[in-house]
């Protein structure tokens, strides 16, 4: 039996050590968001955070993750009160199919956690492990732009709440 921490909850899974997060994920939690793309960490449709850093959730074993943070986009927001990436996804209407999306979102915002001020240049060089087949990288661009200006104001209300 192993000991997950997943979007701020504690879950017991009986696993396979070596099994992949993905499938932990997926199977287990029922955490559908992060998706099976590749399955050689090379499109990111399966990115999730570990630990405020993207990780390919294909290639992580879940015996990598016990006593570590993981986030996956179900815990940006909920569908009442979506979080500031995911209301800059939804307002530059970035997905097209939507497979990618959720792997964007968690690069995205390990991105801009890691570095609040982070540059269009910075996050286009961050962003680049993630693959868009529909090709809406600009619209996915914009959206993080869009979230890093989101996510100062949101860091920023509280003070000014005080």
């Amino acid at each position: 039996m192993m000991k997950l921490n997943v979007n701020g909850a504690t879950h017991e899974v009986d696993v396979d050590p070596t099994t992949p997060l993905l499938y932990v994920l997926r199977n287990d939690l029922k955490l559908n968001a992060a998706k099976f793309g590749c399955g050689l960490g090379q499109c990111g449709a399966c990115t999730v955070m570990v630990d405020g850093k993207a990780v390919f959730s294909c290639l992580t074993p879940v015996m990598l993750i016990e006593g570590r943070q993981v986030k996956t986009v179900e815990g940006l927001g909920t569908i009442d009160k979506p979080g500031p990436m995911q209301v800059a996804f939804m307002e530059e209407q970035a997905a097209q199919c939507g497979y990618c999306i959720a792997g964007m979102m968690m690069r995205a915002q390990s991105i801009l956690e890691a570095n609040p001020g982070a540059t269009d240049a910075e996050i286009r060089a961050g962003m680049e492990p993630n693959l868009c087949r529909c090709g809406t990288h600009m619209r996915i661009l914009s959206a993080v732009s869009k979230a890093r200006e989101l996510m100062k104001l949101a860091s920023a209300a509280p003070a000014a709440n005080e």
